[in-house]
């Protein structure tokens, strides 16, 4: 499976927010963990749900999102 594949967006789960395919745990969540210092092993301790990949798909998200928005602001 792609990286991007491992990411969804259903409005029906989480507000619609990007979510860890199959889970309820989104992008943002995952982010914010790892930015407030937990490492990834804590981080799939603490969430059995997520592998590695996964972890992986969120950081791959949110750089294809940073470029697109460099992108759109840039062009404008």
């Amino acid at each position: 499976m792609a990286l991007h594949e491992r990411i969804s967006i259903d409005p029906a789960v989480r507000f619609g927010k990007p979510c860890v395919r199959g889970t309820r745990l989104t992008v943002g969540d995952v982010l914010g963990c790892l930015a407030s210092g937990m490492t990834e092993a804590e981080l799939l301790q603490d969430f059995p749900q997520l592998t590695h990949d996964d972890v992986l798909a969120c950081l791959a998200y949110a750089a294809d999102r940073e470029r697109l928005l460099i992108s759109l602001t840039t062009a404008a």
